[in-house]
């Protein structure tokens, strides 16, 4: 698995995970305040889709994941 494929895994199981924590009529709510991490986990892959540049994936890279292309 690569790098850009991880980030993006990580990147939606973040978002399912902070719906379903987050949205009132989940089974599993908590709290508001998770729809919080929806918008930062969409705003980073928004700004990486801009600038090519991802920190997770450069981390992801650092730890012994082949880089993608």
């Amino acid at each position: 698995m690569t790098s850009w494929q991880m980030v993006r895994i990580l990147a939606g199981v973040f978002i399912m995970l902070s719906v379903a924590l987050g949205a009132p009529s989940s089974p599993f709510f908590m709290n508001e305040w998770w729809l919080a991490f929806t918008l930062f986990v969409g705003a980073n892959v928004f700004q990486s889709g801009l600038t090519k540049w991802c920190l997770l994936e450069t981390i992801m890279r650092k730890i012994g994941f082949k880089s993608g292309s």
